[in-house]
């Protein structure tokens, strides 16, 4: 396997901003069936969105903005708990796709704001340790990834019952 060069402010931009584009589309297409549990273990869409804007808030771009304040030190949050006050299963995904698009266009500007110096600037995380912005910038787009993923088996198991004998073709 080769080696990769890491992501440049900009290519980071641009797979934020396909993220965006991507939970837009996922949302739109399962509209009311946003809050469709295919699994009463796995989140539906609308709480996938709601944890992205935590984490966006509460671990991207607020320990980036933490960093650049000179902070020295970050917590961890309870995503459980969080995800529990946040009720997302009760909104509408009109509503969280709003509040997703105007913080993740913040996002996007506080990337393009980036100077190479900044980079290796970081903060203490009580279990990780350092976290650079770097480091930041790169699992923003694993976990982002991370989630598109679980939005697109969301539409997959709304429509695997209704597939009939289709249903054969998986694994092909």
């Amino acid at each position: 396997m080769s080696t990769t060069a890491e992501l440049t402010t900009d290519q980071v931009g641009g797979y934020l901003e396909a993220t965006l584009a991507l939970v837009d589309t996922e949302l739109e297409a399962l509209g009311e069936d946003s809050s469709w549990h295919f699994d009463q273990k796995e989140w539906c869409a609308n709480q996938v969105v709601g944890h992205v804007i935590e984490a966006e808030k509460r671990g991207f771009a607020g320990r980036i903005r933490e960093i650049l304040a000179g902070k020295e030190k970050t917590s961890a949050w309870d995503q459980e708990a969080v995800a529990r006050e946040r009720n997302d299963c009760g909104r509408m995904g009109q509503s969280l796709w709003m509040e997703f698009m105007g913080l993740r266009h913040d996002s996007l500007n506080l990337v393009q704001s980036l100077k190479p110096n900044d980079l290796g600037k970081g903060i203490e995380h009580p279990k990780a340790g350092r976290l650079t912005i770097r480091d930041l910038l790169h699992e923003w787009i694993h976990h982002d990834r991370n989630h598109t993923r679980q939005l697109l088996q969301i539409a997959q198991e709304r429509v695997w019952p209704h597939m009939g004998n289709s249903q054969k073709f998986r694994g092909e």
